[in-house]
């Protein structure tokens, strides 16, 4: 077996597909509909879209396979997004590089291989559209045609997602994007008993930094503080711009005092951010914490509501402070 070679940009295609929050997504029918076409249309088994991670490959969807990823030093796919154009084993008892390979020696069997490397906006490959079977197959330059062009329809589709779940402004998460990756991520924290707190934002005075020196920088205020919950908060954690002035993380496998020591950090660099900066005003904010209880009782939308109304009662003993 032949395990797939790292490709030149590993660095920036993981960080795209990290960037992109689709990797252990809920299955969605704008890709299961492609799959089940792909399978289809060619007659095969199984027929998958695969997104290439570090250490293995997962699937966003999948028709004829019950498993939800591989490791990649076994994939077919890893060998695929090396190549320009889709990979095509015809037999792969018959080809050096898969002949021993678990997935051929054992499930799923695969004998047929075709693969075709999926790319994001900027050009890296993410995984694939592939499909194959438990017996050895012809693939036509009609074929290849055909898989190039649902290809296409899936990187699409991916370019679709990553515009209707990120804000324009801040780069965020949107609140539909928060939705769905917040609520993947408390399952994932009740099966694994790892604690979890929504932090619910809302920054002091946005409205009078509008009123007095426009909307333009009003967006650059939204940006710095979007910037510093990005330098303030973990890879795992989900990070979201709901809308005007409102931002929310949800702190993945992170107990309550260290989900407040954290804040207080984000706080505290705030105030020397304005220390340092002569905009004429600060960048300040009210909060509030909630704790996930650990069985995944609470809806996202409930720990929202919990955490908003933290949120003002932390304004209004500020308010009375100053």
């Amino acid at each position: 077996m032949t395990p797939p070679a790292t490709p030149l940009d590993e660095p920036v295609r993981l960080a795209t597909l990290q960037s992109l929050h689709l990797l252990d997504t809920p299955r969605e029918e704008r890709f299961d509909r492609l799959t089940r076409i792909a399978q289809r249309m060619f007659g095969v088994s199984t027929a998958l879209v695969s997104l290439v991670d570090a250490d293995r490959q997962w699937f966003k969807s999948a028709q004829g396979l019950d498993a939800t990823e591989t490791s990649r030093d076994i994939s077919f796919c890893g060998h695929a997004i090396l190549s320009e154009s889709a990979l095509v084993v015809p037999d792969a008892q018959e080809d050096a590089r898969f002949f021993d390979n678990p997935l051929v020696t054992s499930s799923p069997f695969i004998r047929f291989y075709a693969g075709w490397p999926l790319k994001a906006p900027n050009g890296v490959k993410l995984g694939t559209l592939c499909i194959f079977d438990t017996q050895p197959k012809v693939f036509s330059d009609e074929d290849l045609q055909l898989l190039g062009d649902l290809a296409g329809i899936t990187e699409q589709e991916i370019a679709n997602y990553q515009m209707a779940t990120v804000d324009d402004l801040t780069r965020l998460q949107n609140r539909r994007g928060f939705l769905a990756l917040a609520g993947h991520a408390l399952h994932l924290a009740s099966r694994k008993s790892a604690p979890c707190c929504l932090v619910f934002f809302d920054l002091d005075q946005f409205k009078s930094i509008n009123d007095n020196f426009g909307h333009a920088e009003g967006d650059r205020a939204l940006i710095a503080f979007a910037d510093q919950m990005r330098r303030s908060f973990r890879d795992a954690d989900v990070l979201a711009r709901l809308g005007g002035d409102e931002f929310v993380v949800l702190l993945y496998d992170c107990p309550s005092a260290q989900a407040h020591s954290i804040v207080e950090r984000l706080v505290a660099a705030l105030a020397r951010r304005n220390r340092l900066t002569h905009t004429g005003y600060t960048i300040a904010c009210s909060y509030g914490i909630v704790v996930a209880p650990p069985e995944g009782r609470e809806s996202v939308e409930t720990l929202l509501s919990q955490a908003d109304v933290l949120m003002f009662d932390n304004k209004r003993q500020r308010r009375a402070a100053s």
